[in-house]
C-alpha cells in the first residue's frame, strides 16, 4: 500500500470513530467551528480538514430553529455539491436531514451568502459528483467503506 493511500485510509478512519465514539465532541467542535467561521480561529480550524470549507445554514426539522454547520467546499460551477457521510456512521447527519426536509438553506462561502435549493442526485450524476468531492475531500471514499448505506449525494443550487 502507498503511503498515500495509507495516509487516506489512517485519517479518514480516525475521523470516522473521533465522530462515532466521540460523538458529543465532534459535535461540540462543529459547533464551535460554525461560530468562528471567517475569523482567524476558523481559517486555523480549517486547515485540520485539509480542504476549503463553507457555511450552511438551514432551518431545523424539530426545532424549526436555523442551524449552521460548517462542510467541505466543492463546487460544480455555480453549484456547491454535499454529500451526507457522517464520518460513515450508520445515521444520515441532522443537517442532511434538516436540508432534505427544507429543501431550501443559505450558504456563506468566502464571506458572501446566497440562498440554495436543494436536489439529492442519482445514477450517472451522483458517480460524477462524488468523483468531485472525493478530489476535493479524500475521505469520502474511506468513509463509504466503513459503512452499509450509500451515502447521499446533493447539489446545492443557487435560488
Amino acid at each position: 500500500m502507498s503511503e498515500n493511500k495509507r495516509s487516506k485510509t489512517v485519517l479518514g478512519t480516525m475521523n470516522h470513530y473521533a465522530s462515532s465514539v466521540f460523538a458529543p465532541g465532534a459535535r461540540a467542535f462543529s459547533r464551535f467551528h460554525a461560530r468562528m467561521n471567517g475569523n482567524v480561529v476558523g481559517k486555523v480550524l480549517d486547515l485540520y480538514f485539509r480542504a476549503p470549507t463553507f457555511a450552511l445554514t438551514v432551518r431545523g426539522r424539530k426545532s424549526g430553529q436555523p442551524r449552521t454547520v460548517m462542510l467541505i467546499l466543492t463546487r460544480r460551477g455555480d453549484d456547491i455539491l454535499v454529500g451526507g457521510s457522517n464520518g460513515g456512521n450508520p445515521k444520515l447527519p441532522a443537517w442532511y436531514l434538516n436540508l432534505r426536509d427544507a429543501g431550501v438553506a443559505t450558504v456563506q462561502v468566502a464571506g458572501e451568502e446566497w440562498a440554495v435549493t436543494f436536489r439529492e442526485v442519482e445514477g450517472t450524476e451522483r458517480d460524477e459528483c462524488w468523483t468531485l468531492l472525493n478530489s476535493t475531500y479524500r475521505h469520502f471514499d474511506t468513509y463509504q467503506q466503513l459503512t452499509d448505506r450509500k451515502i447521499p449525494v446533493a447539489v446545492l443550487e443557487r435560488a
